[in-house]
């Protein structure tokens, strides 16, 4: 099981340590120095796709692929309704069989294996317990 402590370093800040010791200042979006909860998750959705597709890109392509993950939600919006994750690959050095393979691939290896999209497609049920 993984748990993340948040801990209040200053006003509308938190850091984020995981039992490894690695941490992410957090804090309200617009904030200089800290990532949002939505840039972390879609940092992390992003970083789910680009680990799950490295060593196939990078197999075929010599690089690795670039991830992009968006909030397509309205503004002003609390809730997200979409989030777009743009992966770009080089494949300029492969015929289009070649690139129609590794596109199958990748798509099937991220529909199978990531567990951040996948969670998020199919949402999640969070259990909240405030303890005393």
């Amino acid at each position: 099981m993984t748990t993340i402590r948040t801990e209040r370093t200053g006003e509308h800040v938190f850091t984020a340590v995981n039992d490894r010791g690695a941490s992410v200042a957090v804090g309200r979006a617009g904030q200089d120095g800290v990532f949002s909860p939505v840039e972390l998750l879609l940092a992390a959705a992003a970083t789910c796709v680009g680990i799950t597709a490295e060593e196939l890109v990078l197999r075929r392509t010599g690089s690795a692929p670039v991830v992009d993950a968006t909030d397509v939600r309205p503004p002003g919006a609390h809730e997200l309704d979409g989030v777009r994750v743009d992966v770009g690959i080089d494949m300029s050095g492969l015929d289009d069989a070649a690139r129609q393979e590794l596109l199958d691939v990748v798509d099937r290896a991220v529909n199978a294996l990531c567990t951040v999209t996948r969670t998020l497609k199919r949402s999640t049920a969070i259990d909240m317990v405030v303890a005393p």
